[in-house]
Parts: C-alpha cells; sequence; structure tokens
C-alpha cells in the first residue's frame, strides 16, 4: 500500500535531518542502506501478523550515511511481512487501525520535517 496523499515523495532533506525526525518517532535506520539507497522502518506486529511502514530514499548529493548527503524522499508503502519469503506490498488487505496508525506516524514525520526546513 502506498502513502501517496501524504505529500513525503520527492521531497529533499539532509539525511541527518530526516534519520533524526524518523528515529524520534519510531522508524529505525538500522542496516536497509547502501552508498545511494536507504530505508527507514517501523515495525508493527498485530496479533500474529508483522506489517512494515517503510520511507524509501536516495542520495542525490553525497553518500549515505553522512549527515550532509542531500536524499530525495520516495512514497512511503507499507507491507506485510511473510516469512521466510519477506515483504509483500501488492495485493495485501491491510486492518484499518495499522493504516490509521502509518498515517499519523507519517502526518507527524511530515510536520517534522517540514519545521526543521523553517
Amino acid at each position: 500500500m502506498k502513502f501517496e496523499h501524504i505529500g513525503l515523495a520527492d521531497k529533499e532533506f539532509k539525511f541527518e535531518t530526516v534519520r533524526y525526525a524518523a528515529e524520534s518517532i519510531g522508524l529505525v535506520h538500522a542496516g536497509q542502506w547502501d552508498y545511494e539507497r536507504v530505508m527507514f522502518d517501523y515495525k508493527i506486529v498485530n496479533q500474529d501478523d508483522i506489517y512494515y511502514l517503510r520511507l524509501p530514499a536516495y542520495a542525490i548529493k553525497g553518500d549515505i550515511p553522512h549527515d550532509d548527503t542531500i536524499i530525495k524522499l520516495m512514497t512511503p508503502i507499507l507491507g506485510k511481512h511473510y516469512y521466510p519469503h519477506g515483504v509483500e506490498y501488492e495485493g495485501e488487505t491491510f486492518p484499518q487501525p495499522i493504516i490509521d496508525k502509518c498515517n499519523k506516524k507519517l502526518e507527524l514525520l511530515k510536520k517534522m520535517l517540514e519545521e526543521n526546513e523553517k
């Protein structure tokens, strides 16, 4: 599921700014990066199901994980984890409370990033 309505896609920020804002609301950077791409993840456990809210981004100036690298955000996505195969994004039905939680997280992230721009 894509969260296009949030309006984060194509926004540019310093890596340090996004990492700080994302981690302050529970999205972790962990080890999902190379020098050009990065993913911020929020794990949601609902009963026996595991979901991941993911905010992908890529470097447009500099290398990740340097703080002053400029990254461009992509559309946040929600997926369901299936052991041992991985995360599926398409063709899934997500519980409304999970979608609501993701919307709240992303709106808060957007607000924090916009405040940092000022």
